[in-house]
């Protein structure tokens, strides 16, 4: 495929995430605060603050912030944090969020694969449940490196989603409005927009963490490791059986 034809290809998948997103935000929303004034969050910070250098204030970028969970976390924590996302109403709701916290975040609408930052602006990239979504993820993990500094960290927090869609297992997925994983509000027909998107993206082809490993390989950190039993320590018994969340971590 051409250059042109992978862009329109990409614009036009880009679109459709942002457009169910932009129907999900207020339901999205509703989960996301659920965590921030939950116990969750206390799990959440401890183990972002293990995975982080250690011992100063760092600048972060948020990519695919979505309402801003981990941005405001982050900030409340004492971090300089930039968040992005493609879907101008999830923006609205985390700068929202972000004043009924008193903290500062700045978020800014920007497309995670490509970026307008400078080379090495970060000392850390954290991203939850994003690549999933993307139509280039290779793409995505090369812009996280080039805007890491050196010895810089990613955290890419993230789950095998297509294997919940493929065994239909809604069970997991659909939660009460005070729930803190999963979702809330949908409809038949987000649903079968949520499976479509989630089984037309290149990540549902893939076994990941592994995957990842072997793009971390290709675009040049220096080194990286996999845990699969995250999902059991934060989320706990909202932990989907299907599709357990994972970390991925890589160091640039």
């Amino acid at each position: 495929m051409d250059q042109q034809k992978q862009r329109k290809r990409e614009e036009e998948i880009e679109d459709r995430v942002r457009d169910y997103w932009t129907i999900r935000t207020k339901d999205f929303n509703t989960v996301r605060l659920n965590e921030l004034h939950g116990e969750i969050s206390g799990r959440w910070i401890a183990e972002l603050r293990k995975l982080l250098p250690e011992g100063r204030t760092l600048s972060i970028l948020d990519a695919g912030t979505g309402t801003g969970f981990f941005a405001i976390l982050l900030a409340k924590d004492g971090h300089k944090v930039t968040g992005i996302d493609l879907t101008p109403t999830m923006l609205e709701a985390a700068k929202e969020t972000a004043r009924a916290f008193d903290v500062t975040v700045s978020f800014q609408q920007m497309n995670v694969q490509e970026t307008s930052f400078d080379d090495e602006s970060f000392d850390a990239v954290v991203t939850r449940n994003v690549t999933w979504t993307l139509p280039d993820p290779e793409k995505a993990y090369r812009e996280w490196h080039r805007v890491l500094k050196s010895g810089g960290v990613l955290l890419n927090f993230d789950a095998n989603y297509a294997d919940n869609v493929r065994h239909k297992n809604q069970k997991e997925s659909w939660i009460k409005p005070e729930g803190v994983y999963g979702h809330v509000g949908m409809t038949q027909e987000l649903m079968q927009e949520n499976a479509e998107i989630t089984l037309s993206m290149p990540a549902s082809e893939h076994r990941r963490p592994k995957w990842d490993e072997a793009l971390a390989e290709k675009i040049g950190f220096s080194s990286w490791r996999s845990d699969e039993t995250l999902g059991k320590r934060i989320l706990q018994e909202n932990d989907m059986s299907d599709a357990p969340m994972f970390l991925f971590w890589a160091r640039k």
